[in-house]
């Protein structure tokens, strides 16, 4: 397993795409929870989700106390998709370039082989979270001493559940498009419905339930729903109301969700890689 994690490892940083997704978003990352929010506070012209806030709340949201909240805030959205589109490519590229066969002829079996992706998508996701993580606390530290405001950051504990909890979200999001590039045999349609399903047709269900009672049930077992609701969770001391971004359901239930799917999606990519054919 470590050598198949190795290669896969090797693989996905020789790929420019997956540079590609990591710089666009830490730069998402930095533009919306710490740039505009800065800029809009010195200009005096709130705009965006931060609009309704004063220039004192805009700049409290920008300093170290609410790295939490700026870091995880695009996860369940937009963190989300991009990393969705990530998993996609570690499985679907296999099937595209049509070294899956070649590869399981060389003796890995073939649950050796997915557990070697799947460990090397994780790894990314982590080192992604935690350069995240640092490179918005250097943003906000610019800004605290820019402004000679309070620079002092959350507790430890903090931190570690902040990073776990992006881990978690942005984890599942990646699983999902993993099974969906062996389900599909490939990374376009993968890709495509993955994220119709993040960036549409959970808004739609939301709205809709909105109307009918009867779907509160459904939007309550949402992926989407439950990452930001875990999100919303960790942000009650400050931060910025965000898109997708909405306590639904409480933290706990959140976590106990996303771990399901995420090892719902393990397993259903398993049974399909084993039983399937690869051609």
């Amino acid at each position: 397993m470590i050598t198949a994690m190795s290669a896969e490892l090797r693989k996905l940083g020789r790929r420019p795409a997956t540079w590609l997704i990591v710089g666009v978003w830490l730069a998402l990352n930095l533009t919306f929870a710490y740039l505009f929010p800065y800029l809009s506070y010195r200009t005096g012209t709130p705009t965006g989700p931060a609009g309704s806030q004063v220039p004192a709340q805009l700049l409290a949201s920008v300093l170290p106390a609410n790295l939490v909240p700026n870091v995880l805030g695009g996860y369940p959205l937009f963190g989300g998709a991009l990393v969705l589109i990530l998993g996609a490519l570690t499985t679907g590229s296999e099937y595209g370039f049509g070294t899956l066969k070649t590869l399981l002829v060389q003796g890995p079996r073939r649950t050796t082989v997915l557990g070697g992706m799947l460990s090397a998508l994780g790894v990314v996701v982590l080192a992604l979270g935690v350069v995240s993580f640092a490179l918005s606390a250097g943003a906000s530290s610019l800004i605290a001493a820019a402004e000679s405001a309070p620079g002092h950051f959350p507790p430890a504990t903090d931190l570690v559940r902040g990073l776990a909890s992006g881990w978690l979200i942005l984890g599942m999001w990646g699983l999902l498009g993993a099974l969906a590039g062996i389900v599909f045999r490939g990374t376009a349609l993968a890709i495509g419905l993955g994220l119709v399903w993040a960036l549409v047709i959970e808004n739609l269900i939301r709205g809709a339930a909105a109307l009918l009672d009867f779907l509160d049930p459904v939007l309550r077992a949402l992926p989407g729903v439950n990452a930001g609701s875990l999100v919303a969770a960790l942000s009650a001391t400050g931060g910025r109301a965000t898109p997708g971004v909405t306590a639904v359901v409480g933290g706990t239930q959140a976590v106990v969700v996303l771990l399901c799917y995420a090892i719902g999606f393990v397993l259903i990519a398993g049974i399909v890689l084993v039983r399937r054919d690869v051609t």
